[in-house]
C-alpha cells in the first residue's frame, strides 16, 4: 500500500448498513485484501476527519455454483473484504447523509 486512499475501495450501502448507520453509528466499507484494522482506522480518521472507536473486519467468501453438465465449480462472484467502522458519538460521514 502506498497511500491511505488505496485502503478504502468503496462504501457498502444496503438495508442492513442503513440500519447500522442510523441506530449503531457504524459505517461499512469495502477495503483492499491486504488492509489491517490499523490501516482502516488511520484512513477513515484522516480522510473523513472523525474519531473511530472500533474497527471490525470481515472476509466474505466467493459465491460458487456447480455447472450441471461438467460438474465443475464456477465462481460467479468474487469474495471481498469489508470493514465495519464504529464512530464516536456525534461524529458522522457526509457521504452517507443522503441515504438516511
Amino acid at each position: 500500500m502506498t497511500t491511505i486512499y488505496d485502503v478504502l475501495r468503496r462504501p457498502l450501502i444496503t438495508e442492513k448498513t442503513n440500519y447500522q448507520l442510523s441506530v449503531l453509528n457504524q459505517y461499512v466499507f469495502e477495503i483492499s485484501p491486504d488492509a489491517t484494522k490499523a490501516m482502516v482506522r488511520e484512513a477513515v480518521e484522516t480522510i473523513f476527519d472523525v474519531t473511530v472507536e472500533r474497527v471490525n473486519i470481515i472476509r466474505t467468501p466467493a459465491k460458487r455454483s456447480v455447472r450441471a453438465r461438467s460438474r465443475r465449480l464456477m465462481v460467479r462472484k468474487p469474495g471481498i473484504k469489508k470493514a465495519i467502522v464504529t464512530l464516536a458519538d456525534g461524529d458522522s460521514i457526509e457521504i452517507f447523509e443522503g441515504v438516511q
